[in-house]
């Protein structure tokens, strides 16, 4: 991807911007662990949901979420409902007030809440902390590996090295020094300093995808959307099989694809869906970083709140943006693709193509950021329960 100076200087700019604000606030947090943790509990429910929705806009998800679009089409609505929704759903209409009134600091503390003290529900305290633990690694294996991909695919600078005798690509390289800069700030401010730097990068992709929504809908048309989609591509409704053929357009290989995700029998995928995720939300919240915002809050019903303005309002924007870009990629990228397609490169390419100078640098620090904020969420997390149920336990 081709960036101009002043894209840049955008994106080297807001980084640095974000930094410097995360340690600047970063004297709120070093009270006590309530503070560093939980914000003192003193932050504004609006402030935490704004936060909490810009943490689901990391750039990894956003490109999986673009490339599902492509490929499934209206139906990729549903495959969501797999793990997020149903809990967040869950926990705005049920479960938030019963959590902010445990006055707990982790999701491991909130089932001896819920449970007790005896043997069974210490065993699965323990569990808890094992899975928030083990988790949390998992995620941020996952966004090492898509910043990694982003990365290399927007920055003009190849960072491979040779470090010890072992070779560093680039994007590894790119990946690690985002995640070092990322820790540094979000050790040293604890909740204040994500949330502070979540609220801001919000805003920004906002504006971006209002932007780039608007620059889809004079690009493209309903008749150029249908002329390289299959059949059934803009329905949402669904029967026991997918029954999308790629083999007659532009791009037969997502026909590959969709074997390969296993989802033709999106019927029974749905059941799944369903049991799945009524069981997984009846066994209570994800012990994640969206908890954490739960127990932040000042008050039972500013936790309900939060959690109602997470996925009814501020959701909305990001997946704007998700429709413009996959239309985008769908009409003038689809073409290009040769038969092994990497699908999480569709949004870089479409950013490349599509996106003006200027706007480009913002939307490209916006989604660097965005992984800078989900990341130091996950970060933040996980000692929480390092700390306060296993050290303070010890």
């Amino acid at each position: 991807m081709s960036l101009s100076l002043l894209d840049i200087s955008i994106i080297i700019a807001y980084i640095a911007g974000m930094i410097l604000l995360g340690f600047y606030i970063s004297k709120k947090a070093s009270k006590d662990l309530q503070s560093y943790f939980l914000g003192g509990n003193s932050m504004k429910w609006y402030y935490l949901g704004l936060s909490n929705a810009s943490g689901m806009f990391d750039i990894s998800g956003t490109m999986w979420t673009v490339s599902i679009l492509f490929i499934y089409g209206l139906k990729s609505a549903w495959i969501p409902w797999l793990w997020p929704v149903w809990n967040q759903v869950f926990v705005f209409v049920y479960l938030a007030i019963w959590m902010r009134r445990s006055n707990t600091m982790t999701g491991a503390q909130w089932i001896t809440f819920r449970f007790g003290d005896g043997k069974g529900a210490r065993l699965s305290h323990i569990i808890i902390v094992i899975f928030a633990v083990v988790s949390v690694i998992g995620f941020i294996a996952y966004f090492f590996e898509g910043i990694g991909k982003f990365s290399t695919s927007i920055l003009p600078w190849d960072l491979s090295a040779n470090i010890f005798g072992y070779q560093l690509s680039s994007e590894r390289s790119y990946a690690l020094i985002l995640c070092i800069l990322t820790t540094m700030y979000t050790m040293k401010g604890g909740m204040y300093s994500v949330v502070a730097t979540e609220v801001l990068q919000f805003f920004i992709m906002t504006i971006c995808a209002f932007v780039i929504g608007f620059i889809a809908y004079n690009a493209v048309t309903a008749e150029q959307i249908n002329a390289v989609v299959p059949k059934g591509w803009n329905e949402l409704l669904f029967g026991w099989n997918l029954n999308l053929d790629w083999s007659q357009t532009t791009v037969p290989g997502v026909n590959k694809k969709i074997e390969s995700d296993g989802f033709g029998l999106f019927g029974l995928l749905f059941m799944m869906m369903l049991f799945k995720g009524i069981f997984a939300s009846l066994a209570g919240p994800v012990p994640s970083y969206d908890m954490q915002r739960v127990l932040s809050t000042r008050k039972p019903s500013d936790a309900a709140k939060m959690s109602a303005s997470t996925i009814l309002v501020m959701y909305m924007p990001r997946y704007l943006m998700v429709a413009a870009f996959a239309v985008l990629a769908l009409v003038y990228i689809g073409p290009q693709l040769g038969g092994d397609i990497d699908f999480e490169k569709v949004l870089p390419m479409a950013i490349s193509q599509f996106v003006p100078a200027g706007l480009k640098g913002l939307l490209l620090a916006g989604l660097l950021a965005s992984f800078m904020g989900t990341f130091s969420a996950f970060v933040n997390a996980a000692p929480a329960y390092i700390v306060n149920d296993i050290y303070k336990n010890m």
